[in-house]
This record gives C-alpha cells, sequence and structure tokens, in this order.
C-alpha cells in the first residue's frame, strides 16, 4: 500500500476483527460443562507429552500451553493466524495418538475458542467462575503450574506467557474486588461437606444417639498423595480440627511430605493402615486404582472391621475402585458426587463476570496495539531521524506526529482498519522538518 509521496507503509496483512498479524490464540477445550469426567480422563491422558509433540512438529502451532485438571483439559495454543483449521487438526491428532480415541472424536469434544473469546475463557477459569464448585481457588495455582511446566518443556512462547500472566492478574483481581473465592468454597471443601454427612451417622454421644455435628479431631484420616491437592486437602482437614492425619504415596514422597506439614508417615502397607481408618481422602492422581474393592473388602473381613468407613477420592483418573462403593459400612464420596452436590455462585459472580470480558477485550486491544504499531514506529522514526538536530524543529516534527499516532494508536484498539490506515496515511504524509522548511 502506497501513501504520502511515494512512501510505502505496511499495514498488518489481516487486520480485522480479532485477528492480529500472522498471529492467533487459539483454545481447544473440554471440561465438565461438557463431557463425563471420564471422557476427561480418557482425553487427558498422557497429557504431558501433547504440547511438546505439537510444537516440535513445526507446523501451524508455535507455542502450548495445557492445562490438565480433576474437571478440565484445556490446550492454549499459539499459532499462524492463517492457518488456524489446521492448527485444531494437529491438536485433535495429537490428543488422540496420547489418548486413544480417534481424532473425530477429540474434535467432537473440544470446543475451540480464538482471541478475545480463548483469553475470555481463561481468565473465567482461573477466577473460579467455570469450575465445578464456582469461585473456588485451587484452579489459580492450577492455572500458574500449567504455565511453569510449559516453561520447562520450552513450548511457552511470549504470546503465552503474557495470557497466563494476565489471567492471574485478573484472578486475584476479581477475588479482590468481589470476594469470590474468600468464602473457602473448593472442590475439597465440597467433598469433605460431603463425607461428613456420612461420618455424622458413626460418630455418637455418651448415650449412644447420632450427633449431628461431626468430631474431626476425633477421626484417624488417611491422605493417599502427595502433589498439590494433597497439599489443599491436608490444609482442609486441619482447619475442621483434624489431628490424625496419616500420608500415603506410592511414591515414595510421603516422608518428606508429612515432615513439611507436620503429619504422620502411614504404614507402607495401605491396606493395613485403612483396617483403623475412620476417613480416606485419596489425591495421588497416579493414572490408576491404588485401593481396590476386593482388598479393601478382605482386609476389613480380616480384620473383624464393622466400623463405618468414608472414601473421598479427588482424582480424575480413579485412585480409588469405584467397587469400594458397594462395600457394607463404606461410603464413597467422587468427582461425580461433588459436581453434583456443588453450590450454585453467588451475586458476585455477575460482577466477576464484567471484569472477565473487560480484561479479556483490554487484553486483545493490547496486543493488537502492539502488533499494529511498527509501521507507526517507523513512520515516526523516518520523520525524526531527518529532522534537523533543533529543538525548535523537532519540537514542531513531533507536534505533527502527535494527532496521527494517537489515532492510528486508538483505531488499533478498536480494530478499525480503515481508520487506522487512514491515521497511517496521514502519518506517511508527514515530512521532517529542516531548519524553517519542510524536508
Amino acid at each position: 500500500m502506497v501513501l504520502g509521496k511515494g512512501h510505502t507503509a505496511i499495514v498488518p496483512d489481516k487486520c480485522s476483527g480479532d485477528s492480529i498479524g500472522r498471529v492467533a490464540l487459539l483454545s481447544c477445550a473440554a471440561s465438565h460443562h461438557d463431557l463425563e469426567l471420564s471422557a476427561l480422563e480418557r482425553l487427558s491422558t498422557d497429557w504431558a507429552g501433547v504440547g511438546p509433540e505439537l510444537v516440535a512438529a513445526a507446523g501451524p502451532v508455535r507455542g502450548a500451553v495445557v492445562l490438565a485438571t480433576c474437571n478440565r483439559f484445556e490446550l492454549y495454543l499459539d499459532v499462524d493466524d492463517e492457518r488456524l483449521a489446521e492448527a485444531c487438526a494437529a491438536a485433535s491428532e495429537a490428543v488422540a495418538a496420547r489418548s486413544g480415541l480417534a481424532p473425530a472424536t477429540v474434535r467432537g469434544h473440544l470446543r475451540h475458542r480464538t482471541e478475545a473469546e480463548a483469553a475470555q475463557h481463561l481468565f473465567a477459569v482461573a477466577a473460579g467462575l467455570d469450575s465445578m464448585v464456582v469461585g473456588e481457588r485451587e484452579i489459580a495455582g492450577q492455572v500458574r503450574r500449567a504455565l511453569t511446566h510449559a516453561r520447562r518443556e520450552g513450548t511457552t512462547t511470549s504470546v503465552l506467557e503474557q495470557l497466563f500472566q494476565r489471567a492471574s492478574r485478573v484472578s486475584r483481581a476479581v477475588e479482590a474486588a468481589t470476594g469470590l473465592g474468600g468464602t473457602g468454597r473448593s472442590v475439597v471443601g465440597v467433598a469433605l461437606d460431603l463425607a461428613a454427612g456420612t461420618l455424622r451417622r458413626h460418630v455418637h454421644d455418651g448415650a449412644g444417639a447420632a450427633d449431628e455435628h461431626v468430631d474431626w479431631s476425633g477421626l484417624r484420616v488417611v491422605l493417599v498423595g502427595t502433589g498439590s491437592y494433597a497439599g489443599a486437602s491436608l490444609a482442609a482437614l486441619r482447619s475442621r480440627g483434624c489431628r490424625d492425619v496419616r500420608v500415603w504415596s506410592a511414591s515414595g514422597r510421603a516422608a518428606a511430605f508429612a515432615a513439611a506439614r507436620d503429619a504422620h508417615v502411614a504404614d507402607p502397607d495401605l491396606l493395613s493402615e485403612l483396617a483403623h481408618a475412620d476417613l480416606v481422602v485419596a489425591c495421588s492422581g497416579t493414572g490408576g486404582p491404588v485401593l481396590h474393592g476386593s482388598a479393601l473388602a478382605a482386609v476389613r473381613s480380616g480384620a473383624g472391621n464393622a466400623e463405618p468407613l468414608t472414601v473421598v477420592d479427588l482424582a480424575l483418573r480413579h485412585d480409588v475402585d469405584p467397587s469400594v462403593g458397594a462395600l457394607p459400612q463404606v461410603h464413597l464420596v467422587s468427582l461425580h458426587s461433588v459436581a453434583e452436590h456443588a453450590p450454585a455462585g453467588s451475586v458476585a459472580v455477575t460482577e466477576a463476570g464484567e471484569m472477565v470480558a473487560a480484561a479479556a477485550a483490554e487484553f486483545v486491544a493490547e496486543r493488537r496495539v502492539r502488533a499494529w504499531d511498527p509501521a507507526v514506529v517507523a513512520e515516526r522514526t523516518r520523520v525524526l531521524t531527518a529532522t534537523e538536530d533543533d529543538q525548535a524543529a523537532r519540537r514542531r516534527a513531533r507536534a505533527a506526529l502527535h494527532g496521527p499516532t494517537v489515532r492510528a494508536r486508538e483505531a488499533a484498539r478498536r480494530g478499525d482498519v480503515d481508520a487506522y490506515r487512514q491515521a497511517l496515511a496521514e502519518l506517511a504524509a508527514v515530512q521532517p522538518v529542516v531548519g524553517d522548511s519542510i524536508a
């Protein structure tokens, strides 16, 4: 595009809608809103390898961050905006190859979003607005850890860094402004509330009558796992008064985890430990059950234990075989239970949603300004470099450049291509100032 006196100014190739230069944000996401947890579990198989595979392929995907939690599987990709369809297909194929699902099935499971919609979705996720328990705080940490993992794998890019760092800031701003998340609601919290409903039935007063109050301090608890959810679970148990918490891990990390948190280490033989437990909270996420119904039935029978046992399974890929819930005097609380009983959002949700939408619009506007600004900077540099090195001359040149510069950047923020091009044409028409004349 030729502007001014034969001077060529380059406008971004794709200055329309939300498209910015040749860079685009793409999210491919599935959550508990759309799929059964078993389907999410399949999608999340070998999730850590998806990002590196997509980036190493040197196709349309330049960067990738994978967010895989107990109730969602999401890819955030930095892609060539002219190859969006190819990027979507590549993402589905990579997930399919690692999950064992057909590519067509994966495509049907994943919802695709671009630019402002992708940013708004991630910001809502980080703020807890899209969670099984609205306002839960664990997700904010999971979003941060997803970015950390991508950095470690070398799959993040400046665009994805900006997106995820902004998501964390939005999450904190939402909590500060609305109080959402400040009530301590979480997946762990709801699960323990449900567990309390079964524990009530076997906490009695001196006369043998059922007591509606659970004496958490008198419970013997076994915590299976040493990851972030185990830390959150231990904190939630302690806040309710639990004193006797024994940590078990198949990975051998129980001793270090327990020592750092002043907890007890469970017997290496998990089943023997369970013979005397009141409550089990399992969240190891090892990829398969560590507790099977037949084994638990045998140990309880052998120990002559008729006392009730409540088992909470917080792992997406079940730590506890569902058959455990069919055993006599054993009560199983799973993520399905949490999803069915999660409390509805408060009035703060509307305000939080508005904040998230505004933040996403601002994020995309800032990206557009950065992407379109090189042409503006080039015009300003052309004029100022050739302008006489005199204070008055440079002041006149800057004054001539000011108006169209402001108009170009405001147009970029709005995504107004025509106004941007007009302002760029005005900049191209500005000539260097030499003495009292224009060069």
